[in-house]
């Protein structure tokens, strides 16, 4: 049953929607893996890294309030339980206990590698059924790879 009434025919609603879905999924999965890392994080650039984590976390979970509201906005329901991000999510599993600086930050950057992926192959699927849509996948897009360079930086010498 639909409460809200899309401004996209069915078809268009169906192919933003899942991308709008997904997106969600692999959004809420980030915030939890850079909280994960936030928590058990040890070693020489502690403090620095443990500061950029938590920008990670307020990103993730600021876009993802974007793209739940957006999925609402066409009559779609927002899915962002537990089960549904452990069963959905695209991103590397992080490991559980204490982790250094450096295996954090590779961490980090595959999550960004594998999440900027596959949010370019939706802004790609939703020029085609929605702009509004893409334009907001195209801002998160842009700012998870400035973030991904930032965390690529941190294990350059």
């Amino acid at each position: 049953m639909t409460i809200i009434t899309s401004p996209l025919p069915e078809e268009d609603r169906q192919v933003t929607g899942a991308a709008l879905q997904e997106t969600l999924v692999d959004l809420l999965d980030l915030a939890l893996v850079a909280k994960q890392a936030h928590w058990n994080l040890y070693g020489p650039r502690f403090r620095s890294i443990h500061q950029q984590l938590d920008e990670v976390v307020a990103t993730a979970r600021d876009y993802a309030d974007q793209v739940a509201e957006r999925a609402a906005a066409l009559g779609i329901s927002p899915d962002g339980r537990a089960g549904t991000i452990a069963s959905g999510s695209g991103l590397p599993e992080f490991k559980s206990g204490w982790v250094g600086d450096v295996p954090a930050v590779e961490a980090l950057v595959a999550s960004f590698s594998v999440l900027i992926g596959r949010l370019r192959g939706r802004v790609e699927t939703t020029g085609r059924s929605d702009v509004v849509t893409q334009d907001l996948l195209i801002g998160l897009t842009a700012e998870l790879e400035k973030q991904s360079w930032m965390f690529q930086a941190e294990n350059r010498r």
